[in-house]
């Protein structure tokens, strides 16, 4: 069931809402969680019941083994689990890769039947893998099933994050005010899933048939100029932004409404000037999982070792390269390496995570370097800030088109375009401003049509930019009531953006008739475009 279709917001949504909180005042805190469960389960078995079963087998495995891990049971038994988990999401997501991988390089002709990947798996193991390791270290435990089963299947977080952690959420199953309806919850909540809405509903479905059609012509072998494939990659870039921020905007509105906080999963990233602030703002739960359970491992255990051999590891002195390479760098890219695999089965998300890795080893670099020369000085760097912030948008954009792509083919031809390889054609709109005469001089420019990049297309992406890097994000615009379970920095807002948002029009959102009307307008223009269509499923659903 979507967010954005007509079931889940006049059906489920108010059924669901209003059911757990007359169980909560007149039966108990139990019925009322079991409620919850089992409305998560149906939501899930909407799309496809047989895997519920599925879902509800993880639940049991992982809640018996980790209770019999926070009882002391050995380090085997964890390993075990993790592997039984690793082992299920690598069945449905990999299987098939794999076995075609193999048929390529051999020429054999093996052949299964089609795998349908099961939603949210990659989240729920993720989510339960990490319950395991704090159940073994002594840092989880869980006694109640009921309320370990809407730990892992609350439905907003669900399907596509945040990915959450026992401790956050488990101390908000054992409140008595959160089965007691607040109207601050409702309206807190229903102002961010209205914004999540419209982010999803009009600008990310409204931006994609730019990025598609770039794509597709790509994908077919149809050489871009360096505008249309320009075009289509910040055209994806802009709408995976707000299909990923939106969804992340509604599972928080619709977690508050049930008086649950989730974690902030978004922060602005396109506003980062590095790639190391780029990953502390988007997708951060994943972040911050694979920076717990993958990289510090990894860097411990490898630090520990150089220590061991005599070799030192990265300190506050002198650049070390070789402690560098072994401690930073090498635990960095397997760490990003591993991100990429975990967003898709194909040779374009390994593409995908080991350029992260690079990007990342190379901003870790360039700070281990600058420390403690002119350009690590707080004025130098404010002055090279807007060449950073260029570059690390450029860098994610080439990122981006390389996740978005089909097929490693399909990728080399869109960044063939990026590149120019295909050549730079200008609009002739272009010609009449620059005079034929200088035109003359860009013996590398030709001026005429150009194939799937219009004027319209100019203007939004335009438009669009300027709202992502102007503007104030939820979190911000809500801060005083709060967002979810911890506030995060806040941006300067440049100019335009204050003088518009937050000073002059809405101020910071209050309960008040102007903030009401402009909310009300916002979800009534997102609910028209959502129920008009069939509704597009959320880009992080295929993983």
């Amino acid at each position: 069931m979507l967010f954005n279709s007509f079931e889940f917001i006049a059906v489920f949504l108010p059924l669901t809402l209003a059911v757990f909180f007359v169980l909560g005042h007149l039966a108990s805190r139990r019925v009322a969680i079991a409620w919850l469960v089992f409305a998560s389960l149906f939501f899930y078995g909407w799309w496809r019941p047989e895997y519920v079963l599925l879902l509800a087998g993880s639940i049991v495995f992982n809640f018996w083994l980790g209770n019999r891990l926070a009882d002391g049971a050995g380090r085997a038994v964890l390993i075990f689990a993790v592997a039984v988990n690793l082992a299920l999401l690598g069945y449905f997501k990999y299987t098939i890769f794999v076995l075609d991988s193999f048929n390529l390089l051999t020429g054999a002709e093996i052949t299964l039947p089609a795998i349908v990947l099961p939603l949210a798996i990659s989240f729920f193991t993720f989510q339960q893998i990490a319950y395991l390791a704090d159940a073994h270290f002594g840092i989880a435990r869980e006694r109640s099933f009921p309320e370990y089963c809407l730990f892992v299947c609350f439905f907003p977080q669900l399907i596509a994050g945040p990915i959450v952690h026992h401790r956050e959420m488990l101390p908000q199953f054992q409140r008595a005010a959160t089965f007691r309806p607040k109207a601050e919850n409702i309206a807190v909540g229903a102002t961010i899933f209205a914004i999540g809405l419209f982010k999803k509903a009009v600008v990310a479905d409204g931006i994609a048939v730019y990025a598609d059609a770039a794509f597709n012509a790509a994908g077919g072998g149809e050489p871009l100029t360096v505008l249309a494939a320009w075009g289509g990659a910040i055209a994806f870039t802009l709408q995976i932004y707000f299909d990923f921020s939106g969804y992340t905007d509604m599972a928080i509105g619709l977690a508050r409404m049930f008086g649950i906080r989730l974690p902030l999963n978004f922060n602005s990233p396109y506003k980062a000037a590095s790639i190391i602030d780029f990953w502390a703002r988007w997708h951060m739960t994943l972040t911050r999982f694979l920076t717990a359970y993958v990289y510090n491992p990894v860097a411990m255990s490898l630090t520990r070792r150089r220590i061991a051999q005599g070799k030192g590891a990265p300190g506050k002195g002198r650049f070390d390269a070789g402690s560098f390479a072994a401690v930073v760098a090498l635990p960095t890219v397997l760490t990003m390496f591993l991100a990429g695999v975990w967003h898709g089965a194909g040779f374009q998300f390994m593409v995908y995570g080991l350029l992260h890795g690079a990007y990342l080893v190379v901003n870790h670099g360039w700070r281990a370097v600058c420390k403690g020369t002119v350009l690590g000085r707080p004025h130098v760097a404010r002055a090279l800030r807007p060449m950073y912030f260029l570059l690390t948008f450029v860098a994610v954009v080439v990122s981006l088109t390389v996740f978005r792509a089909q097929s490693t083919d399909q990728a080399v031809e869109m960044l063939r375009g990026m590149a120019g390889l295909n050549g730079l054609v200008l609009p002739n709109l272009a010609l009449a401003v620059l005079g034929e005469r200088l035109a003359g001089l860009l013996a590398f420019v030709s001026f005429g049509d150009v194939p799937y990049f219009s004027a319209q297309q100019w203007f939004w992406l335009a438009l669009l930019l300027a709202f992502v890097w102007l503007l104030p994000n939820t979190q911000e615009w809500l801060a005083r009531y709060g967002t979810g379970t911890r506030a995060v920095r806040r941006d300067s807002w440049v100019g335009l953006g204050r003088l518009l948002v937050a000073d002059r029009w809405l101020g910071a959102w209050r309960p008040s008739m102007t903030c009401g009307v402009f909310v009300g307008g916002v979800l009534c223009f997102a609910l028209m475009q959502a129920l008009s269509q069939t509704p597009a499923e959320f880009v992080y659903f295929r993983f």
